[in-house]
């Protein structure tokens, strides 16, 4: 299934110095692709499916093609020591850096397990169109939950924490990454938007417990509070596997509004993103300009 979606655009604001700011960006608008796939236990069928899916987008134009947490492995703290690889040397990392340089895209790896010495990581890539790293992001918030009755899970009895925010730039959008668990906290979200960036990126994989009740929800919060765009991107729902995805895979707008989403099955989507629409946003309700930072303040540490 391949969505194409345009944007409507709000009214515009009467300024005639809106986007002074503006005027040298390279390019106003931006195609994201979104890939919501399996993870099966054969890596290397995974890694074939994400490379027939990633083609699909790019025969679609996409400038920037984002994958799923856990793309190449089941999710499971049993399997994340099975499957745990080196960036950038590991098998997963050279298939993104070919699928980026051969197709020219950007290419946001979701995330895989990441192995270096004795630790383990979830661990997003993210490779230019020339095959190069241009960062990584390890999972900042480990999954470590137990609600009766519905799902227990704990990411920290495998894997180590990472602790650092990303951002990089793409055709002059800056983005932050944060990795599913991430989503929940705010503070992550609010320290890309001090940055500047104008889209966070989640890919994740959020359970049929949480799933229903708070992805969508968290996913328009963290719009509306930052005013950037947010895409969320799961896993598909697979009955087999012994953590099943809430799949859903969704973009918002800087209003909050939902653009598009997909169902709970494998699909591949696209999304024109117009990045006058986070400025027009930003101007009309200027919330961070009247931000008490007398009174509150977000700050990143240096560890």
């Amino acid at each position: 299934m391949v969505v194409n979606v345009i944007l409507r655009r709000l009214s515009p604001i009467s300024s005639r110095s809106l986007f002074s700011s503006w005027a040298s960006m390279e390019k106003l608008s931006l195609r994201l692709g979104v890939v919501q796939s399996i993870a099966r236990e054969d890596k290397n069928e995974n890694l074939k499916v994400a490379k027939e899916k990633i083609e699909e987008l790019v025969r679609k134009n996409c400038d920037i093609i984002v994958l799923p947490e856990c793309f190449n492995s089941p999710y499971g703290t049993d399997y994340f020591p099975k499957y745990a690889e080196e960036i950038p040397d590991g098998e997963t990392s050279q298939f993104l850096k070919e699928m980026a340089s051969e197709n020219k895209i950007h290419l946001v790896g979701g995330s895989i397990p990441e192995r270096e010495g004795q630790d383990l990581f979830n661990t997003s890539t993210v490779w230019n169109p020339d095959g190069e790293l241009i960062c990584r992001h390890r999972k900042i918030h480990l999954f470590d939950i137990n609600i009766p009755g519905g799902i227990q899970f704990q990411e920290s009895s495998t894997l180590k924490a990472g602790n650092k925010v990303t951002t990089f730039t793409a055709h002059d959008w800056k983005f932050g990454i944060g990795i599913c668990y991430d989503l929940r906290f705010e503070e992550l979200a609010r320290l890309y938007r001090n940055k500047g960036c104008h889209v966070i990126l989640y890919p994740g994989a959020f359970n049929w417990t949480t799933g229903p009740l708070h992805w969508e929800l968290l996913l328009r919060g963290r719009a509306v509070d930052n005013q950037v765009y947010v895409a969320g991107v799961s896993g598909a729902y697979c009955p087999q596997a012994s953590y099943q995805a809430w799949g859903h895979s969704t973009v918002v707008d800087p209003m909050g509004q939902v653009v598009t989403k997909a169902k709970h099955d494998e699909a591949v989507f696209c999304v024109d993103l117009d990045m006058s629409l986070v400025e027009k946003v930003r101007q009309q309700i200027p919330v961070f300009s009247q931000r008490r930072t007398d009174v509150y303040e977000t700050v990143e540490k240096e560890l």
